[in-house]
């Protein structure tokens, strides 16, 4: 079922063109066409959202594996996804969702906040593909959401105009935004996109208050240049604090791009030079126990524990680590 809802932050172009305002690629689109995100499409000179409702994907996940570590740990969170993405990465993990046509259910926002209360979650990840372009569903369920005392999660490439961010950042509770790399020519190149927006995304929902943690996937010779991943850490811990949470994932070949999984020694380098400008430093998709779990910064002792998604608190009282009473960055 496709739902056809006029699409939020739009104006009309003279011929019946319209141009998007959702996100920074400010798409002029003609009559019967759809933007980049595939899904967003003139309709006699108006814009449409084709994704209304229309769920890909719904599953009650760990908040690990936003992956979100500092929020709510050890806690259940009801996730969502949609079709379509802004983005078209070449080593895109969820291509079936974010870049085909995959097979959908219809549900409302009354029905998925319904859903979350159901089976006991925290609240709703937007995730899966790309949140942000579910913008008029995102905001409305968010809503709702907060009114029944849920937590919105936004699991995103963080690629979107500065006023619909605006209207969204109230709603939202937590980010993990994906940090692609830390160069133009590689977002332009491998991403077909550009890093600066996201940048101003991330310290916008982090100057509203909202948890920011960062992910990177490092794809192998492409984005784990040293020199661009020590840019990166400066920027996060200049921009949004030395206590944002900086995960590294390993990369494995998908999609359209077939370079070999990231060498075990490039995540071990990066987790150890980022560890020297941030307290929270993780790498996911890789069995190394001391890099995921979490240690106080201050004393230095084990306050999270994880083995895959299961967790234990061997250290920690509320937010405040037992050893030294250090008060932690972690929203519980």
């Amino acid at each position: 079922m496709v739902d056809l809802t006029e699409a939020s932050y739009y104006v009309k172009l003279p011929g019946e063109k319209v141009e998007c305002c959702l996100c920074p690629h400010t798409c002029v689109i003609p009559p019967g066409k759809r933007g980049i995100c595939r899904v967003r499409e003139n309709r006699e000179g108006k814009l449409y959202t084709r994704n209304f409702g229309r769920c890909s994907s719904l599953a009650l996940d760990p908040i690990e594996k936003k992956p979100l570590y500092h929020f709510y740990p050890g806690s259940l969170i009801l996730s969502a996804g949609t079709v379509g993405c802004n983005f078209c990465c070449q080593f895109c993990q969820n291509w079936e969702i974010a870049q085909e046509e995959p097979e959908t259910a219809f549900i409302t926002p009354a029905d998925l906040v319904e859903k979350a209360r159901e089976v006991k979650s925290i609240g709703i990840a937007y995730t899966y593909s790309e949140p942000l372009v579910w913008f008029e569903f995102v905001l409305a369920t968010a809503r709702l959401a907060r009114q029944a005392g849920l937590k919105n999660v936004m699991v995103s490439n963080g690629f979107i105009r500065q006023e619909p961010l605006a209207e969204l950042l109230p709603w939202i509770d937590a980010w993990n935004i994906d940090v692609k790399g830390f160069s133009l020519e590689f977002y332009r190149k491998v991403v077909h996109g550009d890093y600066r927006p996201v940048l101003e995304t991330a310290a916008a929902a982090a100057r509203a208050g909202n948890h920011v943690e960062i992910t990177t996937l490092l794809v192998t010779g492409l984005n784990d240049d040293p020199q661009q991943l020590e840019e990166l850490v400066r920027w996060v811990a200049a921009n949004l604090g030395i206590d944002t949470p900086l995960h590294f994932s390993r990369y494995f070949p998908r999609y359209r791009l077939e370079a070999p999984p990231t060498p075990l020694a490039t995540m071990r380098r990066a987790w150890e030079m980022a560890r020297r400008h941030l307290h929270y430093v993780y790498l996911g998709n890789v069995a190394d126990p001391e890099a995921n779990n979490t240690y106080c910064p201050i004393c230095g002792e084990l306050v999270i524990r994880r083995t895959g998604y299961r967790i234990s608190l061997p250290g920690l009282t509320g937010r405040t680590c037992r050893a030294c009473g250090h008060e932690l960055a972690i929203v519980r």
